[in-house]
């Protein structure tokens, strides 16, 4: 995330469901509800694979799921899988699941997680399964979507209402930027949305880490029928993979991992390494529309960062009230910026965004960082995104919010990426003030033992860049990398035949690339 500093920077909110959005960037919201079941539908079960687990686990997994037909032409049904891995007999969380059943010979179910933390893969193949997958994957496999613990339609994360959201996602820290006074305010709000969230959530919110939900996807594996997992993963979902194939290597079946999370990089490192993707973008579209007409810059490239650090210094000092009474400050302008820079394709939007800004009007940029934060043109929100991607990065990560240690790494990242990089600083305070602090400790995944597993790269993603997928591939004991030499979040299923055609061939037939191939 991109608004308060409050440990909610774009590092990890990189949901490629996002992107999709850019087709109907006016409305900017997708569903996010669930399609009421058809009346007079006939429901169909799948048969769990047998398997000897732990006696408190075996109901887990011998449990069958019941699928009824809930939107175009897709089936939707309910898991069950233990609230704390540690002691199953605690109580349950509820996973939803949708499926598009194989449209030709079906060789196995296919889970799909778009990313986030926070992303709902439930929404991703019932709004977007054409995005999610191709033609051939789709004739060859059930395309699962599922949302993770604690994520939308499954028992989710709650903290706030829409107008307390709206606050807390928009609303103006007073004080200087890294001042005592600014981190107390900031500390404040944090500790109050975490309050919230444990009030509200129960006890769910302690175990709504990445390890437990990788836990939970093994019990999905199962009970679809699946001696192994096939899985596409998407930003954030490459590290929920990983861990996957880390606690089950011996579960994998054929894992792509496209958009890679380096799980060995601490907090500040992914801060640092996103804040110089995101900068690198910008710099990627100002070359662009410099040399188009109606370009809202001029001069050279260095000339058009310089009015874009004014412009975000400008709107910190004196923020532009928009219509509806919010006010447009620099961590809401960042959010705005942030979002066309998923994917080449909407640069235009940030040539719209600029040019209405440097007028003095906020509404462009609204509509952009709500389309990121998924609030509706009613003022409430689509999803529960923000609450999961709080949740579960708190639990997934260390933080230090020491305000010295907090001062020198915004020096770091002011250094390391002038325009964007200031505004990404003092995310610790968040999670520094969440109500669980996480035991687990972050390093180098190898999955000793299992299948193949590829993953991909772009040398120019902002969110998740190269870097991360060269060293998760080389991290892993058998990974693979295939890297893609072009702009943008992620490779997959957009408009290079080349990433496509290698991707496929991988889950359909097991070939892995040549090493080094790039497209």
């Amino acid at each position: 995330m991109t608004t308060r500093p409050t440990g909610r920077s774009p590092r990890r909110r990189s949901v490629r469901l996002a992107i999709v959005a850019f087709a109907a960037v006016t409305a900017l919201t997708l569903s996010g509800c669930v399609s009421m079941f058809l009346p007079g539908n006939t429901a169909h079960t799948s048969t769990p694979v047998k398997e000897t687990v732990a006696t408190d686990l075996q109901p887990f997994y011998d449990q069958v799921l019941t699928w009824t037909s809930c939107s175009s032409g897709k089936q939707c049904a309910t898991a069950k899988v233990p609230l704390d891995w540690n002691n199953p007999s605690a109580g349950d969380v509820k996973l939803a699941l949708i499926r598009q059943q194989a449209k030709g010979t079906k060789q196995g179910s296919l889970l799909v997680n778009p990313g986030g933390p926070g992303g709902s893969g439930y929404d991703f193949v019932k709004d977007s399964v054409d995005y999610a997958t191709d033609a051939s994957l789709q004739n060859a496999f059930d395309v699962v979507g599922f949302d993770p613990r604690g994520v939308g339609h499954s028992t989710a994360v709650t903290c706030y209402d829409a107008k307390q959201m709206d606050d807390y996602l928009y609303g103006i820290t007073p004080g200087v930027r890294g001042s005592d006074s600014w981190i107390a305010a900031n500390a404040t709000t944090s500790r109050d949305f975490g309050a919230a969230c444990k009030q509200n959530t129960g006890a769910l919110l302690e175990h709504v880490d990445t390890v437990s939900a990788a836990r939970d996807l093994d019990v999905l594996r199962a009970v679809l029928g699946d001696k192994k997992l096939n899985y596409l993963g998407y930003s954030y979902g490459t590290y929920l993979g990983a861990v996957y194939a880390d606690l089950f290597p011996g579960k994998t079946g054929r894992l792509v991992l496209d958009g890679a999370l380096d799980p060995a990089a601490t907090n500040f490192d992914v801060t640092k390494v996103q804040a110089q993707g995101f900068e690198s973008a910008l710099r990627a579209y100002l070359t662009d529309c410099l040399s188009q007409k109606g370009c809202p810059f001029s001069g050279t490239v260095d000339e058009g960062m310089s009015t874009i650090s004014d412009l975000l210094a400008s709107v910190e000092q004196s923020p532009i009230r928009n219509s509806d009474g919010r006010e447009l400050g620099a961590n809401t302008l960042v959010t705005a910026i942030i979002y066309p820079l998923y994917d080449a394709t909407a640069w235009s939007y940030l040539s719209d965004l600029f040019t209405t800004v440097m007028k003095g009007d906020a509404s462009y940029a609204f509509t952009l960082a709500d389309g990121y934060n998924n609030r509706q043109s009613d003022g409430t929100y689509g999803d529960n995104s923000t609450e999961a991607f709080m949740a579960i990065n708190c639990l997934d990560y260390t933080y230090d919010d020491n305000p010295a240690t907090m001062r020198q790494q915004a020096a770091d990242l002011a250094k390391a990426a002038p325009v964007i990089g200031p505004y990404m600083a003092y995310g610790d305070i968040g999670c520094g003030n969440w109500p669980y602090k996480t035991t687990y400790k972050r390093g180098p995944i190898a999955a000793e033992g299992s299948a193949p597993i590829l993953v991909v790269g772009t040398t120019n993603d902002p969110a998740t860049p190269y870097v991360w997928a060269k060293n998760l591939a080389g991290e892993l004991q058998n990974g693979h990398l295939l890297t893609y030499k072009g702009e943008g979040h992620t490779a997959y299923n957009k408009s290079n035949s080349c990433v496509n055609n290698t991707v496929d061939d991988y889950l359909l037939k097991g070939t892995l690339p040549a090493d080094g191939k790039t497209c």
